[in-house]
C-alpha cells in the first residue's frame, strides 16, 4: 500500500508573527499567524507546523495564547515546537489544541524526554526536530540545536536513529544549509535518514517550486515536505503544489 505524501506549511514564530529567513538568518515578517493558519487550512495543506524560533535561545516557553488562537481555526492536524523542555510543557501545548509536538534542542539534550513523552501520549504524538549541516570535518551532516546556533557533537543519522528507537513518531529533517535558498531540498540527506529509519521523515529547506516536492519524495524518500517562504509569499500554493503532483503519479491527500 502507498501511504499519501503530506504537504506541511511552516509557521516560523518569533515576537508573535511569522518569519521567514535564509539559512536561519536574515529574518523577515511574513504575517499573522492566525490568519496564515486558517489560510492553509482552506487551501488544502495536509498538516501544519507552528516553531517557536526563539524560544529555546530566549529560554522562554512557547506562547501557548498564539497556540490556542490557530489551534481553534484548524481541522488538519498541528505540531507545535519551541522551547517545550519538560512532560508539563507538553501537557500544555497539547490542551492548548495540539496534535504533535515537536522536540528539536530539549530532545538532545536529554534524550529521555522523547521516551517520556511517548510513554504518556503515544509515539504520534512526538517529531524530533533535527537541524543539520554537512560538516566536512567528519564527513557527514552534524546536528546543531537552539535554532541553529550551537553545533552538537552527534551525527545526524545516529541521532535520528536513536530519536526513532526511543519512541520519536516522525522525524522532522531540517537542512540548514538549503532553508531559505530555494534551490530544492537536500535529497542525499533526506534519503540518508529516511533510508536510516522505519519512521516517516518529512523533509524540510530548500523548496522553491513543485518539481521539488517531488524530488523529495521520489529521490529523497521523504513521507512529508514541508515549506515556508513559496507558500507565504504566495510563490506557489498548497492546492499548485498538489496538482502538479498529482499529474506526477504521485500519491498525494
Amino acid at each position: 500500500m502507498t501511504l499519501t505524501k503530506r504537504i506541511i506549511p511552516c509557521l516560523d514564530v518569533k515576537e508573535g508573527r511569522v518569519v521567514k529567513g535564509i539559512q536561519f538568518v536574515q529574518l523577515r515578517d511574513a504575517g499573522d499567524p492566525v490568519e496564515l493558519a486558517r489560510f492553509y487550512d482552506q487551501q488544502g495543506a495536509d498538516e501544519l507546523v507552528f516553531l517557536d524560533i526563539s524560544a529555546s535561545v530566549e529560554g522562554r516557553k512557547t506562547m501557548v495564547e498564539v497556540v490556542k488562537s490557530v489551534a481553534s481555526e484548524l481541522a488538519i492536524p498541528f505540531t507545535v515546537g519551541g522551547g517545550i523542555n519538560s512532560l508539563e510543557d507538553m501537557k500544555r501545548i497539547l490542551r492548548a489544541g495540539a496534535d504533535k509536538v515537536s522536540l528539536n534542542t530539549a530532545a538532545v539534550l536529554n534524550p529521555e524526554l522523547i521516551s517520556e513523552g511517548a510513554g504518556y501520549f503515544g509515539t504520534q504524538c512526538i517529531v524530533v526536530a533535527i537541524d543539520a549541516k554537512f560538516d566536512e570535518e567528519i564527513g557527514t551532516w552534524r546536528v546543531y540545536t537552539h535554532g541553529g546556533r550551537t553545533a552538537t557533537n552527534r551525527k545526524v543519522i545516529d541521532w535520528a536513529k536513536e530519536a526513532a528507537g526511543l519512541g520519536a513518531g516522525e522525524i522532522l529533517l531540517t537542512s540548514m544549509d538549503s532553508d531559505g535558498e530555494k534551490n530544492g531540498f537536500d535529497l542525499k540527506l533526506t534519503k540518508a535518514v529516511s533510508e536510516a529509519v522505519s519512521i516517516p521523515v518529512i523533509a524540510s529547506g530548500g523548496a522553491g517550486n513543485a518539481s521539488h516536492f517531488e524530488d523529495a519524495f521520489v529521490n529523497g524518500k521523504a513521507d512529508a515536505a514541508l515549506a515556508a517562504s513559496i507558500f507565504h509569499y504566495k510563490e506557489t500554493s498548497v492546492h499548485e503544489v498538489k496538482s502538479y503532483l498529482l499529474e506526477r503519479g504521485v500519491t498525494v491527500r
